[in-house]
């Protein structure tokens, strides 16, 4: 039977919740149970107002089978979707005590100061098995050249049983961890997905979001959002962005953590509503009437490296987006709305940057 991640306890305990540790009878240390939630409005988790800006590192914790056809070929970028294959865990650390593992690249620009760091994981936990709901908010994290730390939910767990799936998403503050870190590759194991095959498809991963402050950089307004939402039965999600001093005719970035959207499946859009009125939010690795198709993707060339780099991740979706000049309008007016007419995908996370006024 697999260890659970109390048992798997190593050096540190990062994001603890303010609940008492209660003993398993094994005689090892085990953390009672997030508090959950099934639906969870989005509403500002982090702000600031400094010069910098914002990265992150993402990665899916599940895949097909490489055994079965045509999974190399949607490993590599063809379409593809989760509920037509077998999915096993991703696991590429050598430590025998964990079952899924995968790694992704904080790319800072030199001489960034890390000023908030924010873990977030989510899966489905049930296909063609059921992974218990209590290890929902305990996940492990190590940071480059480092050893495992168990990181505990400190906030409410979005869980939620609709459109076929048992799905979640839990998050930490892990900031103290990536600011003594810096740089390099994390690994992020132990998230609660199930593996196996049904028409709703296994999906799962992790994000790791970081605001930097950073002299050579502009002074920017960065603001982060988190909820739980099912879009195709909700009908879309729309954030207001409320509270920012966005400068007039700022160019900016949007980013997303969204599960369960299959690439090649139409209907489901990013749209950025300004002063001047809405624009859908697409590039190369999205388009725009197909935001929620699998990618881990962003702007610009040379994109932070990941461990594996799969270009399908088969429902897992961790996007930023270039935003021009002028889109989001002065001050706080816009909105952003993802929704998802055909896909039975979940919102989980917004984050922006753009040019502060001054």
């Amino acid at each position: 039977m697999r260890q659970s991640l109390g048992q798997l306890l190593r050096r540190a305990t990062v994001g603890g919740l303010a609940l008492a540790a209660v003993w398993a009878s094994c005689g090892s240390p085990a953390a009672a149970p997030a508090p959950e939630a099934d639906s969870i409005a989005f509403d500002p988790r982090h702000r600031a107002v400094q010069h910098g800006g914002i990265v992150r590192a993402a990665n899916s914790s599940i895949t097909c089978r490489a055994r079965q056809s045509p999974c190399s070929d949607v490993r590599d970028g063809e379409a593809g979707v989760n509920g037509d294959f077998d999915m096993y865990y991703i696991d590429v650390d050598s430590d025998p005590n964990t079952y899924n593992s995968s790694r992704a690249e904080v790319r800072l620009p030199s001489g960034s100061r890390v000023t908030y760091a924010r873990l977030y994981w989510g899966g489905n936990l049930r296909v063609g098995e059921q992974k218990p709901a209590a290890d929902n908010g305990r996940v492990l994290i190590a940071e480059p050249g480092g050893d495992y730390k168990e990181v505990l939910a400190d906030t409410v767990v979005g869980h939620r049983v609709a459109d076929d799936a048992d799905a979640f998403q839990a998050s930490a503050d892990v900031t103290s961890l990536v600011r003594d870190s810096g740089a390099g590759l994390y690994t992020v194991a132990q998230v609660n997905v199930a593996a196996g095959q049904s028409a709703a498809g296994s999906w799962g991963g992790w994000t790791l979001v970081v605001m930097y402050e950073n002299a050579a950089e502009p002074l920017r307004q960065l603001a982060l959002w988190d909820g739980f939402a099912a879009l195709r039965s909700r009908g879309g999600e729309e954030l207001r962005l409320t509270g920012l001093n966005i400068a007039d005719g700022a160019p900016g970035q949007v980013g997303l953590v969204a599960y369960n959207g299959d690439r090649g499946t139409a209907g489901d859009s990013l749209v950025v509503t300004g002063p001047s009125g809405s624009t859908p939010l697409g590039d190369g690795a999205n388009p725009r009437d197909d935001v929620l198709n699998s990618t881990i993707s962003g702007p610009g060339t040379g994109s932070p490296a990941r461990v594996p780099a799969y270009a399908n991740t088969l429902g897992y979706d961790s996007d930023v987006f270039d935003v021009g000049r002028g889109v989001l309008g002065a001050g706080d007016g816009a909105a952003l709305r993802l929704a998802s007419a055909t896909d039975a995908a979940w919102a989980g996370v917004f984050f922006l940057a753009a040019d502060a006024r001054q």
